[in-house]
């Protein structure tokens, strides 16, 4: 979501239609508490980096290969780390439909989104294989997909590869249901269809950013965020000044532990397959739209998820344990967090972490660490 100023944001927050939801992979907001209090004093800065032990007994993942790449262009760094995945993305995809989401939060600010350089590379990697039934879709917090697309220059990929473009708020939803840690009740989200459905291959396409509410945007924020869809009008809030509704508010949870909550809660069913983080030029600061450039020159490929936001939170100096839906992730086990046990294939990880500039309000992003307060 874009960046707020203080008093837009609790308005924002105050008038959205928040929910909750029952975590499917086991966890319940009372584990999750639990777990909070856990973590409540920040774990020093390890293999892991903070991930606090599971609430109850979790069947562990298993060890996950994690492409790294770096290099002075974005489209290489992104077409070396694919092909040295080649056979196990070429497996996992088989004859599925091909769905590539960039994270495109705003419409009209390019150093905050996925650049077209880092798409054509992965669009040259799935023709290298064979595939072509492919979309590129994306739902943006503001404003129409279809419209960013051009500012962006994806058009250029209809005619030379043959994809499609769309605008996911058209594509049909599903109802699912979120937390909001304000009232404690589930309320609905319209989620979208086509990233919901088991015959679609998703890939995650963002770039390494900061975010304001989360501390960093990485691939499985980008799905979740992104799968709540809007009416033609709607703004940020859950009704829109032309009487749209906009369902992402819904998923922010009314605050760090709601929000850090949903997005673990609806990982098992809104994870991407395929996660291809750009980190040539990050993004600091007040992310995830009004941040600095950072240059990194990196980019992380794996096909297991929370592995690769892992190596990417490595690489920002941030860790995992300053992100709450990632520590929860893996205490959920719904991927493989331990860097003893992800193969890093390409050069050594601690030669390229750059430490990005945090938002700001650092103290208040991470409250999800401490103790749920007594009722």
């Amino acid at each position: 979501m874009a960046s707020f100023s203080p008093g837009s944001r609790r308005q924002f927050l105050k008038t959205s239609a928040l929910g909750g939801l029952g975590v499917a992979a086991g966890l319940r907001f009372a584990g999750v508490a639990r777990a909070q209090n856990a973590a409540a004093a920040p774990a020093a800065r390890g293999p892991t980096r903070g991930a606090a032990p599971a609430a109850a007994p979790i069947t562990p993942a298993p060890p996950a290969r994690v492409a790294l790449t770096t290099g002075n262009s974005r489209a290489d760094n992104t077409l070396r780390a694919l092909k040295a995945l080649e056979k196990e993305i070429t497996q996992a995809i088989g004859n599925k439909r091909v769905i590539v989401k960039p994270n495109n939060v705003i419409i009209d600010q390019p150093q905050s989104v996925t650049h077209a350089d880092h798409l054509e590379a992965i669009l040259d990697f799935l023709k290298s294989i064979g595939k072509t039934d492919i979309a590129i879709a994306e739902s943006p917090a503001m404003g129409s997909a279809l419209e960013g697309f051009a500012n962006y220059d994806y058009n250029k990929f209809v005619g030379k590869y043959g994809v499609k473009l769309v605008d996911l708020d058209k594509e049909g939803c599903e109802t699912l249901y979120c937390l909001d840690q304000m009232d404690m009740r589930s309320h609905p989200c319209r989620m979208s269809k086509m990233l919901l459905d088991p015959n679609n291959f998703i890939i995650s396409a963002p770039k390494l950013k900061t975010h304001d509410l989360v501390v960093a945007t990485l691939s499985l924020k980008n799905i979740v965020v992104g799968a709540p869809i809007k009416d033609p009008g709607a703004g940020l809030g859950s009704d829109g000044p032309n009487g749209g509704r906009s369902d992402k508010p819904i998923v922010h949870g009314g605050g760090t532990r709601g929000i850090h909550y949903n997005l673990c809660a609806l990982a098992p069913r809104l994870h991407p397959h395929l996660a291809v983080l750009d980190g040539f030029e990050g993004m600091e600061g007040t992310g995830p739209v009004f941040g600095t450039a950072i240059a990194h020159r990196v980019c992380v490929v794996s096909a297991d998820w929370l592995a690769a936001d892992t190596v990417a939170a490595e690489l920002m100096g941030l860790g995992i344990g300053k992100i709450g839906y990632l520590t929860y992730s893996a205490q959920a086990g719904l991927g493989q967090a331990d860097l003893n046990k992800i193969t890093i294939l390409g050069p050594a990880l601690q030669d390229h972490i750059k430490t990005y500039k945090e938002p700001a309000k650092m103290d208040q992003l991470l409250s999800w660490q401490r103790p749920v307060p007594s009722v």
